[in-house]
């Protein structure tokens, strides 16, 4: 591959996406099709992926994207399906709200963590051998700042961020190129709907087909970090250089979600969003 601000490069490229079937994995889907990549699409709603994939001319690969056998079968019928795999987006995630239970947390580490890393033991053997490979994961602004509302979230986010750090530090000057993408509120599923998103998200949320545009241009300068909302870069330069000023910032936000749940301004909670399963109760 030879990436440039002309996504014309993305021609004939093989490109698998997690969590396509809805959100920001559909809109990339369309955006990669549209550029000519071969693109197979994933979700473990097996309705929704088939219909990205018939949308596109893609090939529907429906199932889970997390666990260690079902990566290993989904990269395997990937490469059945469009030969080499170019690039990987790793953008299935869960998002479990205010829940704090074990379950929830292990949900979280599986999906937002251990999918990448699981992954990444079947695509790197390749990469390495030709000397190329791209890894894009949908790491959230949650990555490098925090989410409100939602521990497992924040957490296995920040985790997702220094995985790929990881691997364009160790694996970078060996042709593997790593980006997460970082947004803050993107028109999706995924949008809290509660007070959270009230307090939070009462202004820029972008359209998730604005968010792709993004990630294509990106893709032309390998920029480890891709953020379609360039305030994110100074929040997280505060949050380093600044960090008891960008926690009482913080905590006025919280105060700021307290204050609309006690008053009854939220909204019920909307039900748990897991971009490879859809909604749970």
């Amino acid at each position: 591959m030879n990436p440039s601000n002309d996504p014309s490069w993305l021609h004939g490229a093989g490109v698998v996406v997690t969590g396509a079937g809805n959100g920001i994995g559909r809109a990339l889907a369309h955006r990669l099709a549209r550029a000519g990549a071969r693109v197979a699409v994933n979700d473990r709603d097996a309705t929704a992926c088939t219909a990205v994939a018939d949308e596109i001319g893609g090939y529907a690969l429906p199932g889970d994207a997390a666990a260690e056998d079902a990566v290993h079968e989904l990269i395997s019928q990937a490469r059945q399906a469009i030969g080499s795999i170019d690039i990987y987006f790793a953008n299935a995630g869960i998002e479990t709200g205010a829940h704090d239970a074990e379950a929830d947390w292990e949900r979280s580490w599986n999906v937002n963590v251990m999918a990448h890393v699981r992954a990444m033991r079947e695509l790197l053997p390749d990469w390495l051998e030709r000397g190329q490979g791209r890894l894009v994961v949908t790491a959230s602004a949650a990555g490098l700042l925090t989410m409100l509302g939602s521990g497992p979230y924040s957490v296995t986010k920040h985790a997702a961020v220094a995985h790929a750090e990881w691997v364009s530090a160790t694996y970078g000057d060996r042709g593997i190129t790593v980006q997460c993408l970082c947004p803050q509120g993107v028109r999706t599923r995924m949008l809290p709907t509660n007070e959270v998103g009230d307090v939070v998200f009462s202004q820029g949320v972008l359209e998730a087909e604005q968010v792709a545009d993004e990630v294509i241009d990106a893709l032309g300068d390998d920029r480890f970090y891709i953020l379609p909302h360039p305030q994110v870069a100074q929040y997280f330069a505060t949050r380093a250089t600044e960090p008891d000023r960008w926690l009482k910032g913080m905590r006025r936000l919280q105060h700021k979600i307290d204050n609309a749940a006690l008053s009854g301004a939220a909204r019920p909670i909307a039900p748990k969003i897991n971009e490879t399963t859809g909604p749970r109760s």
